[in-house]
């Protein structure tokens, strides 16, 4: 299966320590096509149906339910963990976990 940065997929995220989001859920592949490409492992960020609203969570549409992508939760997983790949996020909702990701981690 090929992953691609943006990409909607369903990860099993157990097992997990402490606050970790757990169990399988939605997931948004943050890592670069590059690095998806070449290393095992894969940059991804989970998607919570219940959240408060923090600057860290974005609000996103996925097969008619919203979610929210939780860009305080970023994890390394090894490839194994995804069970299928669901969808892509839509154009707007990338320039805004860029913008989140950028003013979050690097400014």
């Amino acid at each position: 299966m090929e992953l691609k940065q943006y990409q909607i997929v369903l990860v099993n995220l157990d097992p997990t320590i402490g606050s970790e989001i757990k169990k399988t859920r939605l997931c948004v592949i943050i890592s670069p096509d590059e690095m998806n490409k070449h290393i095992r492992t894969i940059i991804v960020a989970p998607i919570t149906t219940t959240s408060r609203k923090y600057p860290s969570r974005i609000k996103v549409k996925h097969d008619q339910k919203i979610g929210w992508i939780v860009l305080d939760q970023i994890r390394t997983i090894d490839k194994q963990r995804i069970i299928k790949i669901l969808g892509r996020l839509s154009q707007p909702e990338i320039k805004e976990v860029k913008s989140v990701i950028k003013e979050t981690f690097v400014d």
